[in-house]
């Protein structure tokens, strides 16, 4: 996978840091058009060439708006939205060739923001970004921040640490417990953490669902025989256990 990151553009420090925009095409015309365009506007610019890239990108390093390009290489662009909302409001623009009215309902059915049809003009994406960072800024939504004096979890920040120390989290990993702090304190049924994590066509796969729970629950040194914070309801689900 190429990895376009570049580090922000350099210049005179700002009390306001500059907005974070990850860009997800795999296009390399498109992601360089769009790096430069991005940057001359003053934003931090992340680039990726596939869906799976981007959404690990999302999760390590964050971003304040994502600009999705639904034909990906590696997975349909309306597979990695539906992924992305499990864990992350970030607001998301749609690129895509695929004009016909359907397949924007169904982008924005799926959680999208808005989208912008190929090719595009750039001064009209540059208005859309500026209108959604506005909206995102002032919505007053905030994500759930949970910190027990061990375990501290940002959803916003993407950011987990256990005794103060950082824990690096794979993509699946942080979106299963994402899910769960989202519904701390109530039962997370099995189908319904297969089907978010997975979709739909693996609600019955419960063994993806133990491995990943093992390697969760190990990462935070929790106990499954004692959980501190990843309980298990026997043949039901799961569920998040908070400490004051």
């Amino acid at each position: 996978m190429t990895d376009d990151h570049a580090p922000p553009p350099s210049g005179p420090a700002s009390a306001t840091p500059p907005a974070r925009i990850l860009v997800i095409d795999d296009e390399p015309q498109i992601r360089k058009f769009l790096d430069i365009s991005l940057r001359a506007q003053g934003y931090a610019v992340e680039t990726r060439d596939t869906g799976s890239g981007g959404l690990e990108a999302l999760a390590t390093h964050g971003a304040d708006l994502v600009v999705l390009d639904l034909g990906l290489p590696d997975r349909d662009g309306h597979d990695v939205l539906r992924e992305l909302r499990q864990w992350s409001q970030v607001p998301v623009i749609l690129l895509t060739v695929r004009a016909h009215e359907g397949e924007k309902v169904a982008g924005l059915d799926e959680g999208a923001n808005d989208y912008v049809t190929k090719p595009f003009g750039v001064q009209e994406l540059m208005a859309r970004i500026r209108v959604l960072l506005r909206a995102h800024a002032t919505s007053g939504e905030a994500l759930p921040v949970y910190d027990d004096g061990r375990l501290h979890i940002d959803l916003a920040r993407r950011e987990v640490r256990l005794d103060g120390a950082v824990v690096a989290l794979g993509r699946k990993e942080y979106a299963l417990l994402a899910l769960l702090l989202q519904h701390a304190g109530r039962v997370v049924t099995q189908p319904q953490l297969l089907r978010e994590l997975w979709g739909p066509t693996h609600q019955h796969d419960t063994h993806y669902l133990r491995i990943l729970v093992g390697k969760l629950r190990h990462k935070l040194g929790d106990d499954a025989a004692a959980p501190r914070w990843i309980a298990t309801e026997p043949g039901v689900g799961l569920r998040f256990i908070q400490h004051d």
